[in-house]
């Protein structure tokens, strides 16, 4: 060709051949839908192989070396041993706000019964040297998954955002310990402090492919009570020369549900469980103690210190009653309510109704569980915890019909995994592409 004679024509043709030699913008990147379709199968390996090896709390070595692997090979910094076994990966992707993800990695001590190809089928000696069975039966292999795949998609697609992603594998959250042991080890002070931290926790009772979303207080405050009562051991035959502990635990159980019914107003929600009593070994002899072990729920600081002195207040007076000595009543694993940031609530729900469809996007009401991401809150982090349905419809709809749904820590319980983990990288990933906007 004359260049000379055809200058314009020649200049066409250079540019339309450089565009064409150009590679693809990274703003032509696939949406989440199709990058799931070409990568859902790989995490739903994953979650088979996380939930076959489940670790119990303060025991997720394995778990925790592997998501600290992992995340490194997708760039981020990881720094592991934060609070005993917690892994925080950090990823700065330019000038912008700090995020923080969250997933759990303990397990439970429950032996699995799902008949599942992939069941655990771990068996370990916990802290009282009993042999138990590990499952993990509350869904932190789930969140692990989720969170995973969303890291995986956000570090591939930095176009989306800007900013940095402070993404933490929590131990001990059954309990109550982890969030805790992190933050004491320097979790909001050696690593950039996030304006907003989230993270999802799996529903047994929500249908695959919805997610609850709420406002305020959804989580209680959860304590653990331990509550030995003395007394004077014999023969069964001879009561009169004893101090019955069983016959004063008897009377405390009953009494302790008087503290809710006639001590607490109607409208303050409280629970208080006695989940388990032990006393004695043989028919016809009175021991010398009786243990109780409760679990107590509330909501405000107040309650929460009202229940408290009132459950000592009954442990000694039904001992005193009965001329007993003393009980010992101690209090332990706390976990204080989770209180989810309204603001931060009023700015995802509509990011969620585009994302997920707004008939998938339910409020999630207040429950009595207990969850240590509100330590988070409770630092000063803006939080927002969502509700992450894991069982499929036709399921639920059979359970229902046998009577009842598995519950969370049931042996029984699993998610269907394809919708959960759809869902919950989808709500993550929106969200973070909504808090982490790029900037022009």
């Amino acid at each position: 060709m004359n260049v000379k004679k055809f200058p314009l024509l020649f200049l066409i043709v250079l540019i339309v051949g450089q565009s064409i030699c150009l590679p693809v913008s990274a703003n032509t990147t696939p949406a989440i839908g199709e990058w799931l379709d070409e990568n859902l199968a790989d995490y739903s390996a994953l979650y088979k192989e996380l939930h076959a090896t489940p670790e119990l709390s303060f025991e997720e070595e394995k778990t925790a070396a592997k998501m600290a692997a992992t995340v490194r090979g997708f760039g981020f910094e990881v720094t592991e041993h934060i609070g005993g076994h917690g892994v925080v990966a950090v990823l700065k992707n330019g000038n912008g706000p700090t995020l923080l993800l969250r997933a759990d990695m303990d397990a439970l001590p429950v032996a699995e019964e799902t008949g599942l190809p992939y069941a655990s089928q771990v068996r370990t000696t916990d802290q009282r040297g009993v042999t138990v069975g590990v499952m993990h039966a509350c869904g932190h292999d789930m969140h692990l998954t989720v969170l995973l795949a969303t890291l995986d998609y956000l570090a591939t697609h930095r176009d989306l955002w800007q900013g940095t992603l402070v993404a933490i594998f929590q131990p001990a959250e059954e309990r109550g310990a982890g969030a805790k042991a992190m933050i004491a080890d320097g979790l909001l002070t050696k690593f950039p402090r996030p304006e907003f931290a989230l993270a999802l926790h799996v529903a047994a009772e929500r249908p695959a492919g919805k997610l609850g979303i709420g406002s305020g207080y959804t989580q209680a405050n959860v304590d653990s009570v331990d509550i030995t009562i003395r007394g004077r051991g014999g023969h069964g035959a001879w009561p009169h020369q004893t101090i019955d502990p069983v016959v004063i635990a008897a009377k405390l159980v009953l009494d302790l549900q008087t503290i809710v019914s006639r001590e607490i107003k109607p409208t303050e929600p409280v629970v208080i469980t006695v989940g388990s009593i032990h006393g004695g070994t043989k028919h016809n002899i009175i021991p010398d103690e009786c243990k109780l072990q409760l679990t107590v729920r509330t909501y405000s600081d107040e309650t929460r210190a009202q229940v408290a002195d009132s459950i000592r207040r009954k442990a000694l007076a039904a001992a005193e009653s009965a001329g007993a000595p003393e009980p010992i009543v101690e209090q332990s694993e706390g976990t204080p309510a989770l209180f989810n940031d309204p603001d931060l609530t009023a700015r995802l729900r509509p990011v969620l109704h585009d994302s997920l469809g707004e008939d998938n996007v339910e409020v999630m009401e207040p429950t009595m569980g207990g969850e240590d991401f509100g330590r988070y809150g409770r630092a000063g982090v803006p939080i927002q915890m969502m509700s992450l349905g894991t069982v499929d419809q036709e399921r639920l709809d059979e359970y229902k019909a046998n009577g009842s749904v598995p519950s969370l820590h049931s042996a029984k319980y699993y998610p269907t995994i394809n919708p959960s983990l759809r869902t919950g990288v989808t709500t993550l990933t929106s969200a973070v592409e909504d808090l982490l906007p790029p900037r022009n």
